[in-house]
């Protein structure tokens, strides 16, 4: 099972780094625009894994739209990619049908 989270990588001087905003602190850099992209799927089911794990919510992909005015303020970085990108979802860490004891 897969869901796609809407990423936004920046073209840096001498590398490319890339954010969701629906995943707040999870972040990649790369060499390339591949490279971070492989990075950041990596990244995100890692997240994925660890919240499920702690037993939290996973984060919705919610985003559409990406408002650069508020992560770029002074319009520095000039070159951005957005895409939808798709990333594995954890299978439940309990069997099916489980339940807990009291």
């Amino acid at each position: 099972m897969t869901r796609e989270y809407l990423v936004v990588y920046e073209k840096g001087a001498a590398n490319w780094s890339a954010f969701s905003p629906d995943v707040p602190g999870c972040g990649t850099m790369g060499n390339a625009i591949e490279d971070t992209r492989d990075n950041m799927r990596e990244a995100l089911e890692i997240y994925l894994r660890e919240t499920v794990k702690a037993h939290e919510p996973m984060p919705e992909a919610i985003s559409t739209s990406v408002d650069f005015e508020q992560f770029d303020p002074g319009h520095e970085t000039k070159h951005y990619v957005v895409e939808w990108l798709a990333v594995s979802l954890p299978q439940s860490l309990a069997p099916e049908g489980a339940t807990q004891a009291a």
